[in-house]
């Protein structure tokens, strides 16, 4: 049971929270105002090394949900198609969910079938598709994580809607959310492609 001194500070966690709340509540309609970007009908490649159509991941859908992973190397993109493995039934019932990193596909295939990923994954290797949607470094050409979401239009053309990167503590992975109520937050912590006991 709280004690007496430990009220206001829900209270004021409470307020806080609300005033967040309108604050992601007003970056959503700021970002319903963005001018649509119409983008090119992109190729992949599926595990068996098939062309696929940016069009054709629509799965009859008019929305289209594409994380941009960075591939097998990145502990931290693991992270998060970890979580998305969890919701993506939920999210598919709205739109067409797709990952994307740029390994070749069989690479690609082996590594999502050992972390028992369900959801669709293609390969944007040798595809422009990640650079031109903004995934990849200028500088030095390594990737970044993030998500690009599509609408495709009753004629069929394809528009871009919206985009994000990813990072730590950013709003499409809870487990920081549920790090900064520990004491001390996340710490030093470092996400791992498997953990062992010690």
């Amino acid at each position: 049971m709280w004690d007496q001194g430990t009220i206001p500070l829900l209270e004021e966690t409470l307020r806080i929270r609300k005033e967040i709340e309108q604050k992601q509540s007003e970056l959503n309609d700021l970002r319903r105002q963005f001018t649509p970007q119409p983008v090119d009908n992109y190729t992949l490649k599926n595990w068996e090394g098939q062309s696929v159509t940016l069009s054709d991941l629509f799965a009859g859908k008019e929305d289209l949900i594409v994380i941009h992973n960075m591939g097998r190397k990145c502990s931290y993109c693991t992270l998060w198609a970890d979580g998305f493995n969890g919701v993506h039934h939920h999210l598919s019932d709205r739109a067409a969910f797709v990952v994307v990193s740029p390994d070749e596909p069989e690479i690609q295939k082996a590594f999502a079938e050992g972390r028992g990923w369900g959801f669709r994954m293609l390969s944007g290797h040798e595809s422009p598709f990640i650079k031109d949607m903004g995934f990849v470094d200028k500088e030095d050409n390594s990737y970044w994580p993030g998500v690009s979401t599509f609408r495709k239009l009753p004629d069929g053309s394809i528009e871009r809607v919206a985009a994000d990167i990813f990072g730590p503590g950013d709003p499409y992975n809870s487990l920081w959310h549920l790090f900064d109520m520990l004491h001390g937050g996340a710490g030093n912590w470092q996400p791992q492609f498997n953990y062992h006991k010690k």
